[in-house]
């Protein structure tokens, strides 16, 4: 049942006496003066029923605790632990000394209703609008950086053996919730005990791994087994009701199996099953997070788990939209959903967008010019060595011809597939007796028929040279300053520990880089907003009210308008002064 904060607060409640102590411009000291206006219970109303069940803990209250746990990398038992002992969560909380406020099931329902309730967004799109409140984010056209960073993801990943193994034992939880029977027992009913003896199939078989014989007996059993195992899968459920609950968790269980031994096993029909050699496409490497996926930021940094992708405004360094990706996704891929979610959230105009050269494929910048937005991205620099690359010959689109770096040129082309067998581009053809003459022939021309150099066009090949022209430019230079910015953000979500994800999924991966992102905005806001000279203005009165009941009651008392944090300072003054609360 829906209950909301009493707005009447306590005299004894821990902001009201240790609010300077925590520090009055700390995030702590943030969340206990403005938390009820950003997070107002009334939001949450419609997430309870409003005449049944016990109380509910204050929503907003529970969305403080979430974002303190961002923002000090704790986990729920010792978020909980935060709320009964220390001092500077109970600022934050805004309770007494001696109150206990939640419990850790209390902290995972409430978070379950935001995942629920979509109820993540909205708090990103609200420190969005607080930025703009306080001035940090301005005008009604503004510019989006965008980048990407991975996220490792929180399912074990095993190999092949492993891996088919626990995609067992995961059918076999569902098969046996159909009777109610223990997984293992079911197991040892259908003779696939072996597969619950152990955490490791592979550890606990006692073979010799260097023979390649015994792993092929060895995956062969474990092959047949797959295949009995879903024989029986399918005969049980016809045997279920079409409105069984248990079907969707029985077929997804078997889909699930059936594809981890498509991806790693080959069977040719005559030496039986084999491993792969190569990586599968789209491979899943984790049964118990199947949305896992094989990833890489660079050529030679590789991961498994899932990919962020963020948008933040440069100049107030505020994160507009993010999004999180499979981890073999392309940077670029939807980077135009994130322009879009910016708009929405902010209410301005995106009038550039800026990204690096994982943004500057063809593809991207046709997506962007499709919707009449400006994109900013560094085409990929030719190789320095080689001074026969495509980019040293001269493209006249509007002539339709090619000239080389020797002076030569030809209008010669004709028409072939792109590589992704799309669209129709011009090939160029050279002369072969020409090319034979250069002295640069060797270095030119490297086919093996002896033919003259081609030069084949690029889908995009009008808007490439469109940004190649740009990049010369000194805007391009100030877009490319004005990218840090994300950087700067990615850093500051990576310190408050989007780097490993804490759940299973992208969903509830989202949301915790949702929270992350919430808490870097409104410490954003607090740095570059007016919160700080609000805070100055604070110490700097109550600094001036204590020399007053000095005076009045007959003492005398130095004046101090000093504005550090913490409790030293001028707000010192006021502590030492019967009859006046901190803060005031």
């Amino acid at each position: 049942m829906f209950r909301g904060w009493d707005g009447q607060k306590d005299l004894f409640s821990a902001d009201n006496i240790y609010l300077d102590i925590v520090g009055a411009d700390s995030f702590y000291a943030f969340l206990a003066r403005e938390g009820y206006r950003l997070f107002p219970d009334e939001k949450f109303a419609t997430w309870y029923v409003e005449d049944n069940g016990r109380p509910c803990v204050s929503p907003c209250l529970m969305t403080k605790v979430l974002l303190l746990q961002m923002y000090d990398r704790c986990s729920d038992a010792e978020a909980v632990q935060r709320a009964m002992f220390d001092l500077r969560w109970k600022v934050a909380l805004c309770i007494r000394m001696d109150e206990r406020p939640f419990g850790k099931s209390t902290l995972q329902d409430h978070r379950a209703r935001i995942h629920l309730n979509n109820g993540a967004q909205e708090f990103l799109i609200g420190s969005v609008q607080e930025a703009k409140r306080m001035g940090v984010l301005k005008g009604k056209k503004i510019k989006a950086a965008l980048d990407t960073t991975p996220v490792f993801g929180r399912g074990a990943v095993k190999d092949t053996y492993n891996l088919v193994a626990d995609g067992i034992k995961a059918l076999c939880r569902a098969l046996g919730a159909v009777t109610d029977e223990k997984p293992h027992k079911w197991a040892a009913r259908h003779d696939l005990s072996r597969y619950f003896e152990s955490s490791s199939l592979k550890g606990e078989a006692d073979i010799d791994w260097s023979s390649e014989r015994e792993r092929e007996v060895f995956l062969r059993g474990l092959v047949v087994d797959v295949d009995r195992l879903l024989m029986t899968a399918a005969l049980v459920l016809k045997g279920l009701a079409q409105d069984n609950p248990r079907r969707t968790q029985i077929r997804e269980a078997s889909a699930l199996l059936e594809r981890l031994v498509v991806q790693d096993v080959e069977r040719d029909g005559k030496d039986g099953p084999r491993i792969k050699q190569e990586v599968a496409k789209d491979r899943i490497p984790s049964v118990h997070d199947p949305e896992m996926r094989h990833g890489r930021k660079s050529a030679s940094k590789r991961f498994d788990g899932h990919k962020l992708a963020i948008a933040v405004e440069p100049e107030s360094q505020i994160i507009t939209a993010l999004e999180i990706k499979p981890g073999n996704a392309s940077d670029a891929h939807e980077a135009i959903n994130l322009v879009e979610a910016t708009e929405r959230a902010t209410g301005a105009e995106v009038e550039k967008t800026i990204g690096d050269c994982a943004y500057g494929d063809g593809a991207t910048r046709q997506a962007f010019k499709n919707k009449k937005r400006q994109l900013v991205a560094k085409v990929p620099s030719p190789p320095k060595d080689d001074a026969f690359n495509k980019a040293h010959f001269q493209i006249d689109l509007d002539n339709s011809c090619v000239t080389c770096p020797a002076g030569q040129t030809t209008n010669t082309y004709d028409y072939v597939k792109s590589r992704d067998g799309k669209d129709a581009v011009k090939f160029f053809r050279f002369d072969a007796v020409v090319c034979a003459a250069c002295p640069f022939v060797a270095q030119c021309v490297k086919n093996k028929k002896k033919a003259g150099r081609t030069v084949t066009l690029h889908p995009q090949e009008k808007l490439l040279q469109e940004a190649r022209a740009y990049q010369k430019t000194d805007e391009f230079l100030e877009d490319k300053r004005a990218r840090q910015s994300v950087e700067h953000r990615i850093a500051r979500l990576i310190q408050l520990g989007v780097r490993q994800a804490r759940y299973f999924g992208r969903a509830k991966t989202r949301l915790q880089c949702v929270l992350a992102a919430v808490v870097a905005n409104l410490m954003r806001v607090m740095a570059a907003s007016s919160w700080s000279a609000y805070v100055r203005v604070c110490r700097i009165t109550s600094s001036i009210l204590a020399l007053f009941w000095s005076i009045y009651r007959g003492g005398s008392a130095t004046l101090s308008l000093a504005t550090s944090g913490g409790a030293a300072g001028a707000s010192t003054a006021a502590l030492r002064i019967r009859g006046f609360r901190p803060g005031l």
